[in-house]
């Protein structure tokens, strides 16, 4: 495993993190394996595990909380995110802040996910949704600060909304944020014309999500692909974006190199870019776990090969079903 410097943090975080959604709050999941699969992680290596209290309303962090407890010895850093009070995700534009992160209810939130991961102190609170019309209220601001001088949060974040990468540069610019988790990969590569830059003239942690959009990179799925009764990809891969998206990910495997496969591919096209920290693949089985880890060896992709991929920039606006 390779790590990274995360920003003006100088943690240093394996570049494959873990994202811990699918394994709290997605149907058809085998516990068993799902911990199986973290201690395999701890064992290659991965330092970083990215959860909220959304992900089954505090499972995944409890979760957590015993990974953290099992392998004490170790330094794993955690991080963890704020649900909206409005359950609106993604947030809206024109949203009143006071009904989204009031002061009360973001302190609140905090103690309970402390609570829920049995730790004094978190490494990186996140807001789970974000307005960059937001960057100039004192509010949130000033209790960020008041929550980290009571030594409960070490370093704050913000996870911006899907398709959206530049809905938070005032924010960033505040000084008041150490982080930013955005989708990268490569249908997404919007965060490289203006976030990147922004965030390493900042000194700001790079968390990519999302690197396989949301599957259809792993070169598995069909027009007929189906997902178990009350799966959320059910209404993301409606037939609409399921079809194109299969479409535009079966354009891309003329260009799979000898001896790699599309997942592979997709998780060496992010770690190719230094402004990216660490990436953080959801892994509900074990053999997805150490394929993930392998690649972080040192090698990226070869230079003709990510020319090609960046002919693949599929640039998305929100919609109903995007989430």
């Amino acid at each position: 495993m390779k790590y990274r410097r995360f920003g003006r943090s100088n943690w240093q975080v394996s570049e494959i993190g873990y994202g811990m959604w699918g394994l709290a709050a997605w149907k058809g999941t085998d516990m068993d394996e799902v911990l199986k699969g973290l201690d395999r992680a701890v064992e290659l290596g991965c330092n970083f595990f990215d959860t909220a209290w959304a992900y089954g309303d505090g499972k995944s962090e409890l979760i957590l909380n015993a990974l953290l407890k099992k392998y004490s010895n170790k330094k794993i850093y955690a991080a963890s995110k704020i649900p909206p009070k409005n359950r609106q995700w993604p947030s809206k534009r024109g949203a009143d802040i006071n009904d989204v992160f009031p002061n009360k209810y973001i302190e609140k939130y905090v103690d309970g996910s402390l609570k829920n991961l049995g730790l004094e102190k978190i490494d990186l609170m996140q807001f789970h949704v974000w307005e960059d019309e937001w960057a100039g209220i004192d509010e949130w601001k000033n209790i960020i600060e008041n929550i980290s001088k009571k030594g409960k949060v070490e370093r704050w974040g913000i996870s911006i909304n899907r398709w959206e990468p530049e809905n938070g540069l005032r924010t960033l610019e505040t000084g008041k944020i150490d982080s930013v988790q955005v989708i990268y990969n490569i249908f997404d590569q919007s965060p490289e014309d203006r976030l990147f830059p922004l965030c390493k003239k900042l000194d700001i942690g790079v968390i990519a999500r999302v690197p396989f959009d949301e599957g259809t990179l792993t070169g598995h799925f069909t027009k007929k692909t189906t997902f178990p009764k009350g799966d959320w990809r059910n209404i993301y891969f409606n037939k609409e974006n399921l079809y194109e998206s299969v479409e535009r990910a079966d354009a891309l495997r003329p260009y799979i190199p000898p001896k790699m496969d599309m997942p592979e591919m997709a998780l060496r096209f992010i770690l190719s870019n230094p402004d990216v920290h660490t990436t953080i693949p959801g892994m509900r089985q074990v053999k997805h776990v150490v394929a993930n880890m392998a690649t972080s060896d040192g090698f990226g992709l070869k230079y003709d090969t990510l020319v090609e991929l960046r002919k693949h920039r599929w640039d998305r606006t929100p919609t109903k079903w995007s989430m």
